[in-house]
């Protein structure tokens, strides 16, 4: 008696497998996928005559600068331009890691000096706290605030503290809704993470942290520096948030800034409300110094609030006393400007053998670039400060 079994085995083996035959293994060119030539991405760093790679390698950063800012997007939105931000810092043991140098804590906090600043410059009615997570429980480092000096001085002190075990995803962001649950509903709610490692110790369901983020309408990004996460990834798609893997130093940096601006309010959650605000004029006391109602300290100068007569330190704030925020006509000013981005430089069209282009802003030779209102020239130099930090092209104003 025959075997079925063994019947099929010996049909199945002359059953051609690949239909496509070798026709599926040619490249695009006919020939095979083996027989194509590799792109050799080495090949485009050359040396100068004094031996020195430094010049190929800053054509392309400018190239990726470049890049990245012709895809900046430039099309008038609707931003929420007082933002309440929690900034999670990963502490864990995986931070101690050399892949950026000196390490990923050094580099990480290094970094985050320069978004604290670049931050309240470009968002200076905004308020930002700090919270850090290790040994699978989360620390608040610094409260809500438009103070960049106090998250600053924080971000010092952690530059010399310990590592220790595995962050906790889950107790940092139930830290930060925390953190943000007196924030008004006017303002944008958001969490921000840089994370360095690759698991989470929560002591709970991290779908039920999840809900309560899209419940409160809490925006989750973050920053990995080792590779993607599923669950991290996730949660930040679930509540609008942008999820990013960095490559190396500078692209960690681009990610970690791309959340500087304001990002666009959901269509069937934006809503137009008027918020009171309250201009105060700065005070001298006198000869005798009197507390502020913010730090509870002696100072001699400080901001009376127009609503009840409080005095504050600093402004951008809000009055600890009756609630009211506080700003200057400056403030508002550097927060609109959001709403109407300025246009991308465009590279400027085939010049004439000889011809010389001087850069409006700098008086540069060889200007590349042009603006597309006042059709002025620009090098990459002035391109770059006048995107990044001027913000308003000179020729137009």
């Amino acid at each position: 008696m025959a075997n079925p079994t063994n019947e099929a085995m010996e049909e199945d083996d002359y059953i051609d497998i690949d239909d496509t035959g070798p026709e599926g293994l040619k490249g695009a060119d006919g020939g095979y996928a083996w027989e194509e030539e590799y792109k050799r991405s080495w090949d485009v760093i050359q040396e100068d005559a004094s031996g020195s790679i430094q010049s190929s390698i800053t054509d392309l950063n400018s190239q990726r600068s470049r890049k990245r800012r012709q895809q900046r997007s430039t099309e008038t939105l609707q931003r929420g331009i007082i933002r309440h931000v929690v900034l999670v810092i990963d502490q864990s043991e995986n931070m101690s890691t050399r892949d950026l140098m000196p390490s990923r804590i050094q580099a990480t906090l290094a970094l985050l000096e320069q978004f604290v600043g670049e931050f309240f410059d470009q968002n200076p009615i905004s308020q930002l706290a700090l919270v850090a997570t290790k040994d699978g429980l989360a620390e608040k480092l610094t409260d809500l605030s438009g103070n960049p000096r106090d998250h600053l001085g924080a971000l010092r002190d952690k530059a010399s503290g310990d590592l220790a075990g595995e962050p906790s995803l889950q107790n940092a962001l139930e830290l930060g809704m925390h953190a943000l649950r007196r924030a008004p509903a006017h303002g944008s709610r958001e969490i921000v993470c840089v994370f360095g490692s690759l698991t989470t110790c929560d002591p709970g369901d991290i779908e039920q942290t999840l809900r309560a983020l899209q419940a409160a309408e809490v925006r989750v990004s973050m920053v990995h520096l080792a590779a993607e996460v599923h669950v991290f990834r996730r949660i930040c798609q679930s509540t609008a948030g942008v999820f990013a893997v960095a490559a190396d130093e500078d692209h960690m940096r681009e990610s970690l800034f791309e959340n500087i601006p304001p990002p666009a309010l959901v269509k069937e959650r934006a809503t137009a409300d008027m918020v009171q605000m309250g201009f105060p004029v700065k005070a001298q006391m006198g000869e005798v110094p009197s507390p502020c109602v913010c730090h509870h300290e002696l100072r001699f100068a400080g901001f009376l609030c127009p609503r009840c007569g409080a005095k504050v330190c600093g402004l951008p704030t809000d009055c600890d006393v009756c609630g009211l925020a506080l700003v200057s006509a400056p403030h508002l000013a550097r927060s609109y400007r959001h709403l109407f981005p300025e246009d991308n430089f465009r590279e400027a069209g085939k010049r004439t053998a000889g011809a010389v282009v001087v850069c409006f802003g700098c008086g540069a030779k060889d200007a590349g670039f042009e603006c597309v209102g006042c059709r002025q020239a620009f090098c990459l130099e002035c391109d770059v400060f006048v995107h990044e930090t001027l913000h308003n092209c000179p020729g137009c104003v």
